[in-house]
């Protein structure tokens, strides 16, 4: 039996918890959960009736009512190119284990899941973005770096 299961919108705000985790250990971060009561309503949502939306969780072994680990990611459609013609990209944009639940594989065992669940729905291509500390776990899934000229804008 696997520890991960998909995650409900009861475990909403745990997700949010573990994101601020992730989120916190990125370089040049701007601190604070305030955020969290906006972004709840639509999380519980997403986590509720979003087909192309997925978070996959284990339960924390020493507190019941808490998350070890998490791994969130979404599919959409881009224009399709010689790599992925149908057009059905997956993104992971939230993995993160509680800190004291690290080394046991929880990440790992949710981003396995995650990638069953992109292919499920037809994905042709997995993108993301690595911080240095998950890159070995994220190459040993069989991802590697690219030099993506990639660039933000925040509205």
């Amino acid at each position: 039996m696997s520890l991960v299961r998909r995650a409900t919108p009861e475990d909403a705000v745990e997700v949010l918890r573990l994101r601020q985790v992730m989120i916190d250990s990125m370089a040049g971060s701007e601190p604070g959960t305030a955020w969290h009561a906006q972004a709840l309503p639509s999380l519980c949502q997403r986590l509720e009736d979003d087909e192309d939306f997925a978070a996959f969780v284990v339960d924390h072994p020493d507190r019941p009512e808490a998350l070890a680990a998490l791994a969130v990611g979404t599919v959409d459609y881009r224009i399709g190119k010689a790599a992925n013609p149908r057009g059905r990209a997956g993104y992971v944009f939230s993995v993160a284990t509680d800190p004291d639940a690290r080394r046991r594989g929880y990440a790992r065992a949710c981003m396995e899941e995650l990638l069953t669940w992109f292919r499920a729905q037809g994905a042709g291509q997995v993108l993301l973005t690595a911080s240095a500390e998950a890159e070995p776990l994220y190459a040993s899934l069989g991802f590697v770096r690219k030099p993506d000229p990639a660039m933000g804008l925040t509205l």
